[in-house]
């Protein structure tokens, strides 16, 4: 990925229930404008028939030109290149980065990990980002253990490829998690597919702990709290970074 290239610093990442309501491009619409070049969506389901699938992230390619936000697709290798998606984002039962290359040589491709030894790896096979988790408790990965602000450290001091943390973030933990040296964060909830920001059921024991509560909220207001919160950080509001600016002990230019 050029480094004349600013990758996105929210990552808005939809789930299979997000993808199946009637609303859903409209409710993904509002989100990549709301969130202009400094945003992603990313397309990922596993319920949808590829014919769909083509059809929902036809639709939202259609939107990159006019938002300058991204597309990303995850996994689907193919429908990515098909549709002119900014990006291509592998998770571990995909593609491999050097297999998916040869499907889309010219896309930029990204990979999730959850070690250090994976983030190398991803990196060495020509990565152009990695998507890093899980940070906080999440219901998503239920039993996982978190791995908290000290993975994002581990991961950014050895990459000189963007960071992207993901997992249970809330907009008041990416000041912290900018100082750790993630270039930006993703979340699932916290796009407000739901169109509020607490969807927990009343007897679940995480509702009141890593989630924030919007009470009619729409999805563009609160994933742009994401942006409000980055530029908080530093005092360089209004601006992300492009690949690159990370030194080599892997803390952030912002710095």
């Amino acid at each position: 990925m050029s480094q004349s290239i600013r990758f996105p610093i929210i990552h808005a990442v939809t789930d299979s229930a997000a993808l199946l309501r009637a609303d859903f491009l409209q409710r993904a619409e509002a989100i990549m404008r709301a969130l202009g070049a400094r945003g992603a969506v990313h397309l990922r389901t596993s319920r949808l028939s590829g014919r769909r699938f083509h059809e929902v992230a036809a639709s939202l390619a259609e939107l990159q030109a006019t938002t300058g936000c991204w597309l990303i697709v995850n996994d689907r290798v193919d429908i990515g290149k098909a549709v002119g998606a900014r990006g291509i984002q592998l998770a571990s039962h995909s593609l491999g980065i050097a297999e998916a290359r040869t499907v889309a040589p010219d896309t930029p491709i990204g990979t999730s990990v959850h070690s250090v030894e994976e983030a190398r790896q991803a990196e060495s096979e020509g990565a152009s980002w990695c998507v890093v988790g899980t940070v906080f408790e999440t219901p998503s990965h239920p039993g996982r253990e978190p791995a908290r602000l000290g993975f994002i450290e581990d991961v950014t001091s050895v990459l000189r490829i963007p960071v992207i943390a993901i997992g249970g973030i809330e907009p008041a933990d990416v000041p912290a998690l900018r100082k750790a040296g993630a270039h930006g964060i993703a979340t699932i909830r916290g796009a407000g597919w739901e169109g509020m920001g607490n969807a927990f059921a009343e007897d679940d024991p995480l509702r009141h702990t890593r989630l924030f509560e919007v009470p009619g909220a729409g999805s563009e207001e609160l994933v742009t709290r994401y942006i409000s919160a980055y530029d908080s950080h530093a005092g360089r509001s209004g601006n992300d970074y492009p690949d690159g600016e990370r030194n080599s002990e892997g803390t952030g230019a912002q710095q």
